[in-house]
């Protein structure tokens, strides 16, 4: 696979951030797909410890796994979003190393595989476009699998989370079940996730039942979107249900409403990756050894567990 120049980490090292020069240094990933949102509010999260344990250190190589990989290679290129706070990727206190759900997975399936990472920090949407242009050969952002992506990506699942809701605790906004309750309401979700696609392509149902369409608010920074829907600007917020549970038990004044749409999480990889059974198998082997449950334990996402990886399943079916 292609090697970068430039220095790279260790892949016993910490989880840094090699080079952000040619994009933003902050995106909605995370997750962000569609990241976890940013605990921060306008100065309304509570403090919370970013969990520490190491849960990735003692993996050892997989020989059947590691024979997947095309021949020779030995490191690859892994673009990252940054969303804010876990369980998406954030920053430890150093302000330099990345930690989260997607990066416990990403470093444990390259000790199965025996391999090198090079991270590079990208904005959530343009990671997927760049996978097309050999400027990565992997994305790991929590992106969730949509039919519409797996026309130009393939994905390896290694989790399921989906879409949610929530509101600030004022709101009378009862559980969504169908996006016509939110007809001629705000809603404030990250740019370039499954989350404005979905609201986009569905704008229509509020106008063809002759009521005024829902608003679709997009921010390319979490923090950016907690703080419209506390200061008032939007009514609601579509984001990961991982994200949007660690991010109401973080701040005052919002609540979760509800699941709308579980999605298949995967990692990334351009059409046709020769990379995507060999982490296919590594995935299957954290799962078979028990490393899996404990990488979800760390970040307590359990709900989000899948009994076996697959390489691009269909989308599953929206409400």
């Amino acid at each position: 696979m292609r090697t970068p120049l430039r220095a790279r980490p260790s892949l016993s090292a910490p989880f840094v951030v090699v080079v952000s020069t040619a994009l933003l240094l902050t995106g909605c990933g995370a997750g962000s797909d569609d990241s976890a949102g940013s605990g921060a509010a306008g100065g309304a999260a509570r403090s919370a410890e970013i969990p520490t344990a190491d849960v990735v250190s003692g993996i050892g190589k997989d020989a059947a796994a590691a024979a997947l990989l095309p021949a020779g290679t030995t490191r690859l290129t892994v673009a990252v979003s940054v969303g804010g706070t876990p369980p998406g990727t954030t920053y430890l206190a150093d302000g330099k190393t990345l930690t989260g759900q997607d990066v416990d997975f990403t470093k444990a399936v390259a000790k199965v595989l025996g391999i090198g990472l090079t991270v590079e920090q990208a904005s959530f949407e343009a990671i997927l476009p760049a996978l097309d242009s050999g400027k990565y050969d992997v994305g790991a952002s929590n992106f969730g699998v949509t039919d519409e992506r797996r026309r130009t990506i393939d994905f390896v699942t290694y989790i399921n989370d989906g879409q949610g809701f929530a509101v600030r605790k004022d709101s009378t906004l009862g559980r969504i079940t169908d996006l016509r309750q939110l007809c001629g309401l705000k809603v404030a979700t990250g740019a370039g996730t499954t989350f404005e696609a979905t609201l986009e392509e569905n704008r229509h149902v509020c106008t063809d039942a002759g009521e005024k369409a829902y608003t679709v608010q997009t921010y390319s920074e979490q923090g950016a979107v907690w703080s419209s829907v506390q200061q008032g600007r939007s009514d609601v917020v579509m984001s990961t249900i991982n994200g949007l549970r660690y991010a109401v038990a973080q701040q005052s004044g919002v609540k979760f409403l509800n699941e709308y749409h579980r999605l298949d999480v995967g990692f990334a990889f351009t059409k046709g990756s020769k990379l995507a059974p060999a982490f296919r198998a590594a995935v299957n082997r954290l799962i078979a050894d028990g490393t899996y449950d404990e990488i979800l334990k760390k970040w307590g996402t359990t709900g989000s567990a899948i009994a076996k990886s697959q390489i691009s399943p269909p989308e599953a079916k929206a409400p």
